[in-house]
């Protein structure tokens, strides 16, 4: 009969009540309900309550059904089952509902409330049935209250703000429909309050939606939020031209970096968890359209390709002044013409390139080209005398000029730099010259040039191996960061301005990466500079200029060639940063901003040091081990006491022999005997006689370096910055710009001056910097808190609705550097016609 009963359920639908009553030994009550409604009742063990509803469900119009629960009774052994069947989904639920936090945390909900899945219908109108059971397996009976209404405003509007309530057992999501001709949106979440920690969710038209904080992460895009969260969502990533907003509160905070609870004493004790309702108000409105993309990467083009037509006017404007030079002297050289003479001698101009002139066959002729129109006026005989004698002069300058060179080539074709630090008597001479009291350029730029040319473009050949070697496992890093965001739709992975995030193909964010062309573009430009700049000392070198020998700083292209070819890798390494920026991958950002700042401080020293500045595989280990540094403080530096004391001991430590080798000029030793030494320098420079320090200028440098320094050593071990990539940034910033400052003083303190050119530089270059800075220090995100704290620094585009604050930061800092280096570029060309013995070093 049991069988009987139990196979005739599918065929006696009618029937169906009698027959799980008899087959179960339960009693099965089914009520036709209605919307709006709220049902007090009671269930038990042996009875189960079925509520019928039904519903018009229109293809046009979507109609959002909530269902209410709240557990009436204090206590019940056993908890109250709730199954929704619909058509084509299920949901069901228990009373009091269990949600688990960290270390398996319980907390229980006796208030439950669902929104139930709509899958689309493809009838114009259809009726539909949905059932709600409710079961329990408690013997005494349990009373409960259930509510099923209809949602008003179930689908977002666009531009229209809905406000709503949520807890972590009453989740809420609403429908959204792309509009014609929007193809992306932007939806935004905001709470006044921080707490509750919440999550938002989008999610594809499809049941069962996932709406509780045990599963809200299952599929989707979604991230937590404080008070504010927003999604870009692209009408290509959901078939159906719609998709679920799904907002989830937490329960518990930590995840959104606030407190964490007690630890529970029994492992099943349940916990209240208190009033956790937070106020909501979401907003979808259409994001920018293919116009303001293509707009935006104009103008980032236009800005910087205007610095190349700048370039090209101030390198027209210098050569024709230059010309106009030249012409001047060539026009000084024929004046004996102009004054009458009929002609010239041979043996004057012999006279001339015996005793080093600079001029040459080519300058000879174009003497007597600009003078063309005097000789005109003559009779043709002199005039043939004239081209006769210039031809003489010629032949035998060109005739010089091949000798001198080709003994110079033969004098040093065997000489290394390593020739001159093994000979003793050259080695007493250099303790000689570098420990004067007062020295010049030509006392430390006695080295053969062509052999310090090669060993300064080590540092070009090196940089470029180290960004080729550093570069390319960075872009494959990132890449999978961006495939692992798009694959598990996880946006707490990333810390953007998801305010101004605009998504090109698979990138997130691509307005930040493009905002990192103009290094790029820049650097670029300054290596063309330094390229033509190069290539005319060496002319200048090939016709033995006088000038360009014996007069000015020495001219060394490779550290500029280096800090080029860093300026476009810190663009690249950014944009690589911004794909996916995050506390694990910053040092991208960073590692050749410490580059730049190193090899600006050594260009600025190897100026008036040339033949004793550090050698390039000397200046890398010591970046790498800054970089090195910098890994261990982001990653184990963040309240680590050992850490601190372990960095400001080798911080001190390293400026300490840092000021001892340029105060000395290298000329000290690091050996079993320094501490005699130095014992015996203060017993006899501060005990037995009281003198001051023999080289003034260079000890307020090193005084001020060292206050510096030490200052910052103490802040760090006191404070503990979290951020300590930065900190270490901040350090190699504040030593630059006071190299820089002392040297443009020691400068000014000497007696030279400084052009035109290198002011205007120097003057746009801090201006832009300031500005710079004042974007730098908005802070649109921080990888220092939780991804939901971050969000909180969010703020809309402000340029053209598509660039950001930090945006312009990028476009703002790569001039700024660009103007930096012209100005170590160009601060000393007034000294290009003075003589070296007179450049005091400094």
């Amino acid at each position: 009969m049991l069988g009987f009963c139990c196979g005739s359920i599918w065929f006696c639908p009618v029937l169906l009540v009698l027959m799980l009553a008899v087959c179960g030994g339960n009693v099965v009550i089914q009520r036709d309900a209605q919307f709006d409604m709220t049902y007090y009742d009671t269930v038990t063990s042996d009875n189960q309550t079925i509520y019928s509803y039904n519903h018009t469900v229109s293809r046009n119009k979507t109609e959002g059904v909530r269902v209410s629960v709240e557990l009436l009774s204090e206590s019940a052994p056993s908890p109250v089952l709730f199954v929704v069947r619909q058509k084509q989904a299920v949901l069901s639920f228990q009373v009091p509902l269990i949600l688990r936090g960290l270390y398996q945390r319980k907390y229980q909900y006796t208030q439950v409330g669902r929104t139930l899945c709509q899958p689309p219908t493809k009838a114009l109108a259809e009726t539909q049935f949905f059932y709600v059971d409710v079961s329990t397996l408690s013997s005494a009976g349990v009373h409960y209250q259930l509510r099923v209404s209809r949602v008003d405003s179930f689908t977002l509007q666009t531009d229209k703000k809905f406000s709503f309530n949520a807890t972590p057992s009453q989740p809420q999501f609403f429908k959204y429909v792309f509009p014609d001709g929007v193809d992306t949106v932007i939806v935004k979440v905001n709470s006044q309050k921080n707490f509750p920690c919440s999550v938002m969710s989008i999610q594809d038209i499809q049941c069962p939606v996932y709406d509780l904080d045990n599963n809200v992460a299952f599929i989707g895009m979604y991230q937590t939020m404080t008070t504010t969260a927003a999604i870009t969502v692209q009408r290509k990533d959901f078939p159906s031209n719609s998709f679920y907003v799904v907002v989830v509160v937490k329960t518990e905070d930590e995840a959104c970096g606030g407190p964490l609870r007690f630890y529970p004493l029994l492992p099943d004790e349940l916990l209240d968890a208190g009033n956790r309702s937070k106020t909501l108000d979401v907003i979808v409105s259409p994001a920018i359209n293919s116009e303001v993309y293509v707009m935006g990467m104009l103008f980032c083009l236009g800005i910087f390709l205007s610095f190349y037509l700048l370039t090209f006017l101030v390198a027209c404007v210098e050569s024709k002044r230059m010309n106009r030079k030249r012409e001047g002297l060539l026009n000084a050289d024929a004046s004996p013409a102009e004054t009458g003479k009929a002609s010239v001698s041979p043996y004057e101009y012999g006279s001339f390139a015996d005793n080093g002139s600079t001029l040459s066959s080519e300058a000879v002729t174009d003497s007597l080209a600009s003078t063309d129109g005097n000789y005109g006026c003559m009779g043709s005989e002199t005039f043939k005398r004239r081209i006769i004698a210039a031809h003489h002069v010629a032949i035998r300058i060109d005739r010089s000029l091949e000798s001198v060179a080709r003994s110079r080539q033969e004098s040093l074709s065997s000489v290394e730099e390593d020739d001159y630090d093994t000979l003793v008597d050259i080695d007493s001479d250099k303790n000689i010259v570098r420990t004067k009291k007062f020295l010049c350029v030509s006392d430390l730029s006695r080295k053969d040039k062509r052999i310090l040319s090669k060993k300064y473009q080590i540092y070009f050949w090196n940089i470029a191996t180290i960004a080729v070697f550093y570069a390319l496992p960075v872009i494959q890093l990132v890449i999978t960061y961006q495939t692992v965001v798009n694959v598990t739709g996880n946006q707490d992975i990333c810390y953007y301005n998801f305010l101004c995030a605009h998504p090109l193909g698979a990138l997130s964010s691509f307005n930040n990466i493009l905002s990192n062309l103009g290094y790029v573009l820049l650097g670029l430009l300054f290596l063309l500079i330094i390229l033509q700049r190069d290539i005319l000392h060496k002319r200048a070198l090939e016709r033995n200029d006088s000038t360009a020998l014996e007069c000015g700083i020495p001219k060394h292209f490779g550290l500029y060639y280096a800090m080029g070819t860093a300026l476009m890798m810190e663009g690249l390494l950014s944009a690589c940063y911004h794909v996916c920026p995050n506390y694990t991958n910053f040092q991208f950002d960073t590692s050749f901003m410490y580059m730049i700042a190193g090899l600006c401080m050594l260009k600025l020293y190897q100026k008036r040091h040339p033949d004793i500045n550090a050698s390039a595989y000397s200046a890398y280990a010591c970046l790498a081990a800054v970089i090195f540094f910098s890994v261990l403080g982001v990653v184990f530096g963040k309240g680590n006491t050992v850490f601190w004391i372990v960095f400001s001991v080798i911080h001190i430590l390293a400026t300490m022999l840092l000021s001892t080798q340029l105060y000395y000029m290298g000329r000290w030793r690091l050996d079993s005997g320094i501490l005699r030494r130095m014992l015996n320098v203060i017993y006899t420079d501060c005990i037995r006689q009281c003198s001051g320090p023999m080289y003034i200028d260079r000890m307020v440098l090193l005084v001020m370096g060292n206050i510096v320094n030490w200052s910052l050593a103490a802040y760090g071990l006191i404070k503990r910055p979290n951020d300590f990539a930065s900190y270490l940034l901040a350090i190699a910033i504040c030593n630059l710009l006071l190299y820089f400052a002392f040297y443009i003083i020691m400068k000014l303190r000497s007696g030279e001056r400084i052009q035109c050119l290198a002011l205007v530089c120097i003057l746009f270059t801090a201006v832009v910097w300031g500005f710079a800075l004042f974007f730098f220090f908005q802070g649109l995100s921080t990888w220092q808190k939780t991804p939901a704290e971050s969000r909180e620094h969010n703020r809309e585009c402000i340029l053209l609705s598509f660039f950001d604050d930090h945006d312009i930061w990028h476009f703002l800092s790569s001039i700024a550097m660009f103007g930096s280096f012209l100005v170590l570029l160009t601060m000393d060309d007034d000294l290009d016609t003075v003589q070296r013995d007179k450049i005091y070093v400094f």
